[in-house]
């Protein structure tokens, strides 16, 4: 997790562990997200990736963003002059400030082993605003801290603040969120440090998948955003989601909770609830040859040009029965619109398919559904489609579907992986996804992913070794609205210059030559590369959490892209805004190495780097790096023990002067005896 990055890099971080940047202001950490549009960012940000950056890194940096604006009103865009932006680089652990600091360049760090898509979400949304959930200043109504078992210097990370300068914008505490801390965070041992007021969420916090919904309703409140997606739906409403029969067809498509011939029940629910749980369906096993029965979407208005259409297909139909997708696009010409052919589907499946269809609308228009019965075929049975959403996103390349997946967790031995079908993407180069079950090495009850190149022989036209392409290996959670998914993924880049372990071979190069050859279950052969991933891909029991796995079957997602653009350099704009400056602006570079303690914050001060510590109504931190602890108790406590010091010092003086005088009086009557004594003796010694 974020905090085991830094810990293992030996420093502490800003907004991961919360440790914001505010100039001129003693702070106060409240609840989750701060106070004053002084601190927001635009809804489009702006943003430079250093060169130190890793190329994986940039790539999923590049998936956040596609996943704000997917779930939020928040754009990214590269800087371009903007008197204020973010730039990423690569630091030690993965951090930011929280807020916009209005200082010109602010740094946000992704580094090593940061690359992973929720952690650097999560650090942007420390930059938009966002505390930790843990800090909120009702934390301990629903967590409880397990103090002795932090380690020593850290318990600061687990301090609650006030409510008043903060908001909870009106959302509850969220267990889920991928804000909160998991149950070792900070821990000197095996035993939790944060333990549930309700024992189910204790494996639950310190997720670290995807946005949940609290984390995008917090951020969609705080920064006031309407609904930008483009259209979803389930079905489950009797208006079909605003959707339309189409004109001139000779069959309808129908909301119906199950077909004679199949399905049985639709794919959102499976039948899991009474009273719900519906498909549209065109009977085509009712219909006569060359019937149609026409689907269109609501209007939708595209901002793009670019678009996926997802949805699940049940074809219960005859072999020549088919289901084509149009476009019917509107403008000033063509006011009633132009229907325009994207694709068509065939096949006959026994199960509910997840289909993805590219498409490149630039205008108003909305999606066409056409099914049409192509010829005889059985008496029962039909199109049936469920499960719709349309989003400015790029679709994946390729669908993996492992059946009864939780008996293949059960029943696979630890160190044992089974393997996708090898893919040949857009590229032309292939790669297949390795998959642990029950974990690899020493990661039982975990997931391990891997991915590898493939060539076969005759294979031509690829570029050896395989130069920067970015694959993506995604387990879908397949919610029936993909702006409520919680999908997990890792990125893998092939660098052509990274060597083999203990090697002079390149890892990447073509797999004829640095893989080996295996048997498909066709019979055929081909060459495997080496693998790279990560042996804790997923838990056991988040896997079987949300709908990562429906009707018993799990959905990989499989994507390969180019990202060579981004070895290289972000181009600087040619003009850029100056930013506001005082005396006591920050200076990040010269912060870079300023470690302040306690929540304090690194600011420049005249060239210098100085800590300002954070300050409450009672008590203060002090020190070069706010490592001391003061407060009103400690001051009164000081200053009685500082008065009875003095009035024991005063009482020490008195008796100490009495002594002496009395030793002095003492001496001088003995001295004058003794001068008695001796005047006597002479005396009487006088002849």
């Amino acid at each position: 997790d974020i905090f085991d990055i830094n810990e293992s890099m030996s420093r502490q971080q800003f907004g991961s562990l919360c440790s914001p940047f505010f100039p001129g202001l003693h702070l106060t950490q409240t609840w989750n997200s701060i106070i004053g549009d002084e601190y927001k960012w635009p809804k489009t940000v702006p943003y430079y990736m250093e060169d130190d950056l890793e190329i994986n890194a940039k790539g999923v940096i590049l998936k956040a963003f596609e996943q704000y604006r997917l779930k939020t009103c928040i754009d990214f865009n590269p800087w371009s002059g903007e008197e204020n932006y973010i730039s990423i680089f690569k630091g030690d652990g993965c951090f930011s400030s929280v807020g916009n600091r209005k200082v010109g360049k602010q740094r946000l760090s992704i580094g090593t082993n940061c690359d992973r898509i929720a952690t650097i979400e999560h650090e942007f949304l420390h930059a938009l605003g966002f505390w930790h959930e843990q800090s909120k200043s009702d934390r301990d109504d629903y967590v409880q801290i397990m103090w002795n078992r932090i380690l020593e210097g850290r318990e600061h990370n687990f301090n609650t603040y006030d409510d008043t300068v903060s908001s909870s914008l009106g959302v509850p505490y969220d267990y889920n969120s991928m804000m909160h801390y998991s149950k070792g965070a900070f821990q000197n041992g095996s035993e939790p440090t944060i333990v549930t007021k309700i024992p189910a969420f204790n494996d639950v916090i310190g997720q670290r998948m995807e946005f949940s919904d609290s984390d995008l309703l917090k951020l969609n409140r705080l920064y006031k955003c309407s609904s930008t997606f483009l259209d979803s739906c389930d079905f489950e409403r009797e208006n079909i989601c605003g959707m339309i029969q189409g004109h001139g067809d000779k069959a309808d498509w129908v909301r119906v909770a199950s077909a004679a011939g199949g399905p049985d029940m639709d794919y959102s629910n499976m039948g899991k609830c009474t009273g719900s749980g519906y498909f549209m369906h065109f009977s085509t096993g009712t219909a006569n040859t060359g019937d149609t029965a026409v689907l269109e979407s609501r209007l939708v208005y595209p901002k793009r040009g670019y678009q996926c259409l997802q949805f699940f297909y049940y074809n219960s139909a005859g072999p020549s029965d088919t289901l084509k997708i149009h476009v019917r696009e509107y403008d000033e010409t063509n006011p009633s619109g132009t229907l325009r052919f994207i694709t068509t589907l065939t096949g006959d499946y026994d199960l509910w398919q997840l289909h993805h269809v590219s498409l490149d609308v630039k205008k108003k228009f909305r999606v066409v559904f056409e099914g049409t019965k192509g010829g005889s075929g059985p008496a029962a049975g039909g199109l049936s489609l469920d499960d719709i959403n349309l989003s400015e996103t790029t679709c994946p390349e390729f669908v993996w579907r492992v059946k009864n997946f939780n008996q293949v967790m059960d029943t696979t031995p630890p160190d044992t992986s089974i393997f996708s079908p090898p893919f040949t993407f857009k590229e032309g180069y292939t790669f297949q996804m390795q998959l642990y079950p029950s974990g690899k090495e020493d990661n039982s009850g975990q997931l391990s992913a891997y991915a590898h190149l493939v060539a076969r022989e005759g294979d031509t036209g690829q570029t050896w070794p395989c130069p920067w392409k970015q694959m993506t290996m995604m387990l879908m959670d397949q919610h029936p609205h993909i702006q409520k998914r919680m999908s997990n993924q890792r990125s893998v880049t092939t660098d052509p210059t990274m060597k083999a372990t203990n090697s002079d071979l390149f890892f990447w190069d073509d797999p004829r030559k640095v893989g080996t050859e295996v048997t498909d279950t066709d019979g055929s052969k081909y060459f495997r590369g080496p693998g790279f991933g990560t042996p804790v891909y997923l838990t056991h029991l988040r896997a079987r959490s949300r709908d990562f796995i429906k009707g018993g079957d799990a959905i990989f997602l499989l994507t390969m892209e180019d990202v060579a653009h981004l070895t290289q350099t972000q181009p600087v704009p040619s003009t850029t805004l100056k930013p506001i400056t005082s005396t006591t602006t920050n200076a990040s570079d010269i912060c870079q190495n300023v470690l302040c303690q306690n929540s304090g914050i690194c600011i420049g001060d005249q060239g210098k780097p100085s800590c300002r510590c954070v300050v409450g109504d009672d008590w203060w931190y002090y020190g070069n790096v706010c490592q001391h602890k003061g407060s009103t108790q400690d001051k009164t406590t000081l200053a009685l023990a500082s008065s009875l010091s003095v009035l024991g010092a005063m009482l020490v003086i008195t008796v100490v002067s009495v002594l002496c005088v009395k030793k002095k009086y003492k001496k001088k009557i003995m001295n004058n005896s003794s001068n008695m004594y001796m005047q006597n003796v002479h005396a009487n010694d006088r002849p």
